[in-house]
């Protein structure tokens, strides 16, 4: 009995300690995603966001090259990876170190007002990040992009055991959260109607830096890329007193720019390589346009640059090859962070081949692309006009024929401004909303300030 009373001491000690507070303690806020904090810029924007309020972050995740750990205030905390095995076994594995590493993390830092987490990925991390909230009386806030097991279920299945384990495992764990933030407006009613939870809609809003590239900047990005990627390379004799692009030009004695009058059109994609995105549909949409230009319709050439990384970047890459195209250049790219942006705002015409697996939510690339003026062909699912509005900023599209039909509609008077493509630019000129910054202060601070 003794031996009972001084364990439930000790005990009691042990959880004063983890809830002991001290002067910073609503100052502190821990930013958590299971995954490449790189490859994560709504929680980047979160950390930042916080970090201008003056909060102290502490980033806990995978460290990647595009991260925040520049910024004042940030502390980032970095996961290690796990090797690659057998699924069953890896998926085990997985779970039970990373729920160990995550919580000797959250455990062994400072105690935190507030843990927000991004989701998905959310196992295991909604269960660790409530536990440590629950034994350190942090308030735990999920911001809801999708659903974790839809996009396992694109690969596996609906009805595979794994799925249907990780449906049960977000659907018993997330309303356990003291608050959720969600990116559409569809995803917060399916919360609520069959989830339970109550969320508040935070939509992605493109950061300051997408916007219109000046001139300058554009050639100074197009001479950069032209270095490894000959699509960019202006062809024919080198004039002494000029730098040329395919694209631009540049008077070498009075350092001006300009873009060429016979350019071709710079059509813009960028993806994770990942099933939700079937790139088949633009591939199929850019040999029809071939088709449409040696038909002897009155179009432009393409250079169409698809940026990113990801697991089906080589199976595609093989079929880039693979097409004989006179008219359409294809080039796939890695950008710096820096550069990406640079890019977006410098293209003609944007493409979105996102579907989301929920059907809940938003490409962030088309939030960055209408940023920087881009209007965008985005193919179609149910809560996109929550983002893309026909015939207003863009165009949606359903199949590789239709967007064929739409890009020779919209680039049948460029370079001229006065068609289709410059009233959709105009109009995202003229509509801009909120920038992150006024968006996350009216939506998000409430809930960080509010005790």
């Amino acid at each position: 009995l003794f031996e009972l009373s001084t364990f439930f001491q000790a005990l009691c000690i042990f959880f004063k300690l983890l809830r002991r507070r001290d002067g910073g303690f609503d100052r502190r806020v821990c930013v958590l995603v299971l995954g490449d904090i790189g490859r994560s810029p709504r929680m980047q924007y979160h950390a930042l966001s916080l970090s201008k309020h003056r909060y102290n972050v502490t980033f806990v995740g995978f460290l990647g090259k595009n991260d925040t750990k520049s910024e004042l205030h940030t502390v980032i905390h970095t996961l290690l990876r796990l090797p690659v095995g057998p699924k069953i076994l890896t998926y085990v594995t997985k779970v039970i170190i990373q729920s160990l590493q995550l919580l000797l993390v959250l455990l062994r830092m400072e105690i935190q007002s507030h843990i927000l987490m991004q989701n998905p990925p959310g196992l295991p991390s909604i269960a660790v990040a409530w536990l440590v909230s629950v034994l350190r009386g942090s308030r735990f806030v999920i911001d809801w992009h999708n659903y974790g097991y839809t996009i396992m279920a694109l690969s596996h299945g609906q009805r595979h055991p794994v799925v249907r384990l990780a449906k049960w495992y977000e659907h018993f764990f997330g309303p356990l959260a003291s608050h959720n933030l969600c990116v559409t407006n569809a995803m917060k009613d399916d919360l609520q109607k069959n989830w339970g939870i109550k969320a508040t809609t935070l939509y992605d809003r493109p950061a300051a830096i997408f916007r219109e590239t000046p001139l300058k900047l554009q050639h100074e990005l197009f001479m950069r890329l032209s270095d490894a990627h000959p699509q960019f390379r202006s062809e024919g004799s080198e004039e002494v007193k000029v730098e040329k692009t395919v694209f631009s030009v540049r008077d070498l004695t009075d350092d001006t720019v300009t873009l060429r009058a016979g350019r071709p059109a710079l059509l813009l994609s960028s993806t994770s390589w990942t099933e939700d995105e079937d790139f088949s549909i633009l591939l199929k949409a850019l040999e029809e346009y071939e088709g449409f230009v040696k038909g002897g319709a009155s179009l432009p050439s393409l250079v169409c640059v698809i940026t990113g990384k990801g697991p089906q970047k080589e199976h595609y890459r093989k079929l880039i090859d693979s097409l004989q195209l006179e008219h359409v250049k294809i080039c796939t790219p890695w950008l710096e962070a820096e550069d990406y942006p640079v890019l977006l705002g410098s293209a003609d015409l944007g493409v979105c081949l996102h579907k989301s697996s929920s059907g809940l939510d938003l490409p962030m690339k088309v939030v960055d692309m209408f940023g920087c003026c881009l209007p965008v062909c985005a193919v179609h699912f149910n809560c996109l006009h929550e983002l893309v509005k026909h015939e207003e900023n863009g165009l949606i599209f359903r199949g590789s024929q239709e967007l064929a039909e739409q890009l020779k509609s919209l680039l049948s008077d460029f370079p001229s401004s006065e068609g289709r493509l410059g009233e959709f630019r105009r109009n995202l000129r003229t509509s801009r909303g909120q920038r992150w910054d006024d968006n996350w202060d009216q939506n998000v601070l409430p809930l960080i300030t509010t005790p």
